[in-house]
């Protein structure tokens, strides 16, 4: 049975979050696989905003499609 017989490994993941947090490093930062989740996550959160605005400000000015002038 590999679960029973496997290390504790929860002090050092401790360790290594509580090392760290006192550098004042954000706690969704810490993991090393945080920026490959993160990166596309920005992306799709402020490209989304952007182009909601753009599309807003056209909708203000008077046209009805994202692109053109139809």
């Amino acid at each position: 049975m590999a679960m029973l017989d496997a290390p504790n490994k929860v002090p050092q993941h401790q360790r290594f979050y509580q090392q760290a947090y006192k550098q004042h490093t954000r706690l969704w930062q810490i993991n090393p696989r945080s920026p490959k989740i993160l990166i596309p996550y920005q992306i799709m959160l402020w490209g989304s905003l952007g182009a909601s605005l753009y599309m807003m400000g056209r909708k203000i000015a008077g046209y009805n499609s994202a692109f053109g002038s139809a």
